[in-house]
């Protein structure tokens, strides 16, 4: 049925199409490491994939077949490295800014139906540092663009030619999202009030649907270079837009891009409330800087417990559509990158989690709750250790001699993903378990049934951790490969189920509950704002390596089986080089984000007014003047 549609949809359908879906993300991303695992010249005279033949007069072109010579050598810049560079600032930037009107106009709304100014307070300081970086984002996606095609002029011409509507959307839909942004910042204090709040939250939709757009179209770029769909053998366009856009990896892409920008941009906003808590020089500036950080934490935290699903998802639909890819993925050259992600990921959660903990201290009730925090450590601990142990051993000769083998006896099982899985999930749970505690430390339930609400909650999380063990150990080691890939499923489904169920029950528990006393905020202690600048920096530095990985399972193909990479830098990078080549970029990208808060801390200081002439303040030591 979906062909049938697909022959009978115009191009002016798949523009209204985009026009009502919902994610945005930069174009080409991560281009620049797409490479082969041996230089370009042991193959570009040869081709995997035999074009299909065609006259010599085409309406449709086929992918051009590229030599060492088509590509331009720039002052002897490696090409891959520069394009890869650029995008991948170009993507933190542009996550950021995806991220942040989405939160901002939630809070907004939450705002106006509370009436408490707080919260527009705060949602007005958030976008006005989305605003510098928006900027930003717009120079270095220039940046991209022009490097794309200095280099890679064929290539670019090839998908200009296949997506040449999309990119003029692209282009009109960039221009409206920059004008709604603006109205949406600058008309701020213009519509505080009544009739006018409601057109300034219109606005803020408007913005949201008009940046997610942006990322559904340029999402359908990356992906075609990765399952490509529309062209034959020899990238020959079957002549239907909407054909190439939806390919395979298009919907996976769009929900874990989604919900990675809104955990990440979280994760950034609350550095910077981190950075004005440290340099606050008042109480009352300590006070809202802690109520935003906190804020932006649970924003990171609230997208990071279903992010893990969503890269499942992705990874699972990656193996879908070529077994090569996945095997790449996962089990090949890059094996070894995904141990270094699941250090980074068990950084996520330990910071995440070590920040709820340090937040207790805000509530005079929390000693109630404060001695399960070494048993919930324990746990996340101990399963982020069997998250990043590796199945294989990179062992030397007399090593190897000694275990008898590859697979360590005790260790080796833990290395697959049935452990894995379990581990995750219940990571995932102990963290909810965290946010739990925290939410209901300084409150204390007077509905009759509150004993029963607490066990049924206790026997909801029993039930789902027993449920998440038996699936990965009967079904991971004692069953064939068919059940334990999905076995993953019912794991997945009883982690959502703790979560919505103790959501549930805690809001009809402690609604109209009574305060133990008055929550101290500003009173945290310093040291739970280095955990949100870990937070950041965590979340930078896994985008970017999970960017070279996505990028390099084409190995040395621009567009997966259909057009070849045979430029000389057409090579993939060493684990070494690859992880040098992600952190300099993450240096660089933190560094401009610590400019960006400098100058929206800048922005809001005034210097005092001179003092009149002939007034008796030159020492203010010896009476009169300032003090």
């Amino acid at each position: 049925m979906v062909s049938c549609l697909m022959k009978k949809r115009t191009a002016g359908k798949a523009v209204f199409l985009f026009v009502l879906s919902v994610m945005f993300f930069p174009a080409f991303l991560n281009t620049g490491f797409s490479a082969s695992f041996s230089p370009a010249a042991a193959y570009a005279g040869t081709d995997a994939v035999s074009p299909v033949a065609h006259e010599e007069t085409y309406t449709h072109p086929p992918a051009p077949k590229l030599k060492a010579q088509d590509y331009p050598i720039v002052m002897g810049i490696n090409s891959r490295v520069f394009v890869w560079m650029a995008a991948q600032l170009h993507l933190w930037f542009a996550a950021f800014v995806l991220a942040v009107p989405i939160f901002v106009f939630i809070i907004e709304a939450v705002g106006m139906a509370t009436k408490d100014e707080r919260y527009d307070k705060m949602a007005y300081e958030f976008i006005k540092v989305s605003l510098t970086a928006y900027s930003v984002t717009a120079l270095i996606g220039g940046l991209l663009a022009f490097s794309l095609f200095v280099f890679y002029p064929d290539l670019m011409r090839y998908m200009t030619r296949l997506f040449g509507q999309t990119m003029l959307l692209y282009a009109l839909l960039f221009f409206a999202e920059s004008a709604t942004l603006y109205i949406y910042y600058y008309g701020w204090h213009a519509m505080e009030r009544g009739f006018s709040k409601w057109a300034h939250l219109t606005i803020g939709l408007l913005l949201n649907a008009v940046g997610t757009t942006l990322m559904f179209l340029a999402n359908a770029w990356v992906t075609f270079m990765m399952s490509p769909s529309g062209v034959d053998a020899g990238g020959v366009f079957d002549g239907n837009i909407w054909h190439v856009i939806h390919n395979h990896l298009w919907n996976p892409i769009n929900l874990h891009r989604f919900v990675a920008n809104i955990a990440f941009g979280g994760s950034i906003v609350g550095a910077y409330a981190a950075y004005r808590f440290l340099s606050a020089r008042s109480d009352s500036d300590r006070a809202h800087y802690d109520w935003m950080g906190y804020t932006a934490n649970l924003i990171a935290i609230s997208a990071l417990l279903p992010l893990p699903f969503a890269g499942y998802w992705l990874t699972a639909e990656i193996y879908a559509y070529s077994q090569q890819m996945g095997i790449t993925l996962m089990g090949g050259a890059f094996a070894w990158l995904f141990i270094t992600q699941a250090v980074i990921i068990g950084a996520l959660f330990l910071s995440a989690n070590y920040y709820l903990w340090c937040g207790m201290e805000r509530s005079p009730g929390a000693y109630r709750y404060t001695k399960y925090i070494k048993y919930i450590a324990a746990v996340i601990v101990v399963c982020f250790l069997v998250w990043f142990t590796p199945h294989t051993l990179i062992l030397k000769p007399w090593e190897l001699k000694a275990l008898g083998g590859q697979y360590h006896p005790f260790l080796g099982p833990l290395g697959i993903m049935p452990a894995k899985n379990t581990a995750v999930n219940i990571m995932l749970i102990f963290t909810f378990l965290s946010f739990l505690l925290y939410r209901r430390a300084n409150k204390i339930a007077v509905v009759s049934w509150a004993p029963l609400g607490r066990a049924a909650q206790a026997a909801v999380f029993a039930g789902a951790i027993l449920n998440i063990v038996f699936l990965g150990v009967y079904y991971g080691y004692f069953t064939n490969t068919v059940y334990k890939v999905a076995s993953s499923v019912p794991q997945v489904a009883s982690t959502l189920t703790v979560i919505a169920a103790c959501m549930v029950i805690d809001f009809f528990m402690f609604k109209g509950a009574k305060d133990v006393g008055e929550l101290r905020w500003g009173g945290i202690p310093q040291r739970s704002q280095y955990a949100l600048f870990l937070l950041a920096v965590s979340f930078t530095w896994l985008m970017g390596l999970m960017g070279f990985i996505r990028s390099s399972i084409r190995q040395h193909w621009h567009v997966y089986s259909v057009m070849r990479d045979a430029s000389v830098n057409a090579y993939t990078l060493t684990i070494a080089s690859a992880a040098k080549t992600v952190s300099a970029a993450a240096i660089i990208f933190m560094a401009m984000v610590i400019f960006i808060f400098w100058l929206s801390a800048l922005s809001s200081k005034k210097q005092d007014k001179p003092l009149p002439l002939g007034s008796d303040a030159k020492n203010p030591k010896e009476g009169g003047g300032i003090r």
